[in-house]
């Protein structure tokens, strides 16, 4: 019987013929927590009576929501991170390194097939690169430490055929929020997703990661594509690991497929306080702004911070606009600073902070004033996500960001490009 992206791995991972609705106990190739997380996985490790790791070199650790640590009771968990890890000899990634769903896939850690866990819910993001990975709360973090394994209950899958090419101006995140605003927050849950077609088959894998990185904002545990040529191209050099691409067989069954046709879209902008209150730009367009951010899992990647410089270039944004810039890794860091992207934004008037995740979590950097505006390209714009309850979030594409910091208002990027 034919079968989803989903089902093939985990009927590799488990040895068993697996399906939709089946529960499963699959082997796991990579876990990994982050400073938010990861302290309660190794107190539950402890309380388990963890002893060893299943294996070392496939766990990680990655200090980046609140890095550097902004107080002091966060201090003592970073510590509590680093004395494990030095115990148990498995990977760190400190402050300054990045984004831990950066650095996973840029580090090598998850090729294609891969099944990868982590206790931060947009692991999904590894999708992008045909594997299926997810996210599991702390307490199953320990047990895959320990175990090397865990259960799981095999998706349903969504498949999405985006056909079409994307106009200039309209990017992989206006995709994403436009499928996230009509599928809704949960109309997807406990679903895996797999996105095809011409509009996805033609974007480079920075941008392919945005898409699968907001699979869970409609509830999926899941976004998968299809390996090609542009995901070898993108893994070569990068992992030691040996790739075991898996495709949807032609005839496999889904829950539902839905169409796309992306020629005709146009800018989105995903309004307060929730993920899939998505509107065209032009229904919200000269809003005034007061802070814009471009950075995250979501959009913190060299192609992101590229497309901002180009609208950025020789101007200077609005006298009344912060504009804050987290490059997703030290990697992208530095390559922005080799082309020369980090001085054109910071003569823009950007404020370059520490690669991570920076304003999104609301810990420091950029916590916003009760009112005011903040267009973001980050994943989420719950009430609170930036660290006040009582600001405005609303979400966009790197471009569109950009665009706004130069006019101080919700602006369209066609306008620049």
């Amino acid at each position: 019987m034919s079968k989803t992206i989903a089902e093939k791995i985990f009927s590799q991972h488990s040895g068993v013929d697996a399906y939709a609705g089946d529960l499963v106990v699959a082997q796991l190739d990579f876990v990994m927590g982050q400073d938010g997380t990861a302290p309660l996985a190794i107190n539950s490790f402890n309380e388990m009576g963890g002893e060893e790791l299943f294996d070392a070199s496939k766990v990680a650790f990655v200090i980046d929501h609140s890095a550097p640590s902004p107080l002091e009771g966060v201090s003592a968990l970073h510590k509590l991170m680093r004395e494990f890890s030095t115990r148990k000899k498995h990977m760190l990634y400190d402050i300054g390194e990045g984004v831990c769903h950066q650095l996973v896939p840029e580090q090598g850690h998850v090729v294609p097939g891969d099944l990868v866990v982590g206790a931060d819910s947009h692991t999904c993001t590894y999708g992008a690169i045909n594997a299926f990975s997810t996210g599991v709360g702390s307490t199953d973090l320990a047990a895959a430490m320990i175990s090397g394994k865990l259960w799981f209950k095999v998706p349903d899958t969504i498949k999405f055929i985006c056909e079409g090419t994307l106009q200039p101006g309209v990017f992989s995140k206006d995709l994403i929020l436009r499928i996230i605003g009509d599928i809704s927050a949960d109309g997807a849950t406990y679903m895996a997703t797999e996105f095809v077609g011409e509009a996805i088959s033609t974007m480079e894998v920075d941008e392919r990661f945005t898409i699968s990185n907001m699979a869970i904002e409609m509830g999926a545990k899941a976004g998968l594509m299809e390996f090609d040529e542009k995901v070898e191209k993108w893994l070569s050099g990068r992992s030691n690991k040996t790739p075991r691409p898996v495709s949807a067989d032609p005839d496999a069954t889904y829950i539902q497929v839905i169409n796309y046709d992306v020629s005709q879209l146009e800018p989105q902008v995903a309004c307060p306080h929730t993920v899939d209150n998505v509107s065209p730009l032009i229904e919200v367009e000269n809003l005034p702004i007061q802070q814009a951010f471009i950075g995250t899992c979501t959009n913190g990647r060299l192609n992101d911070l590229r497309v901002a410089s180009k609208i950025l270039a020789g101007k200077k944004i609005a006298p009344d606009v912060r504009f804050i810039v987290a490059p997703a890794s030290r990697s992208v860091f530095l390559d922005a600073m080799n082309e020369g992207i980090i001085q054109t934004l910071v003569e823009s008037g950007a404020a370059v902070v520490t690669p991570g995740c920076g304003p999104c979590v609301g810990t420091h950097n950029g916590v916003p004033s009760d009112g005011e505006v903040v267009l973001s390209t980050a994943n989420r714009n719950f009430k609170g996500r930036m660290g006040n309850s009582k600001a405005f979030i609303y979400l966009a594409s790197p471009a569109t960001v950009a665009s706004s910091a130069l006019t101080g208002k919700i602006t369209d990027p066609r306008s620049f490009i």
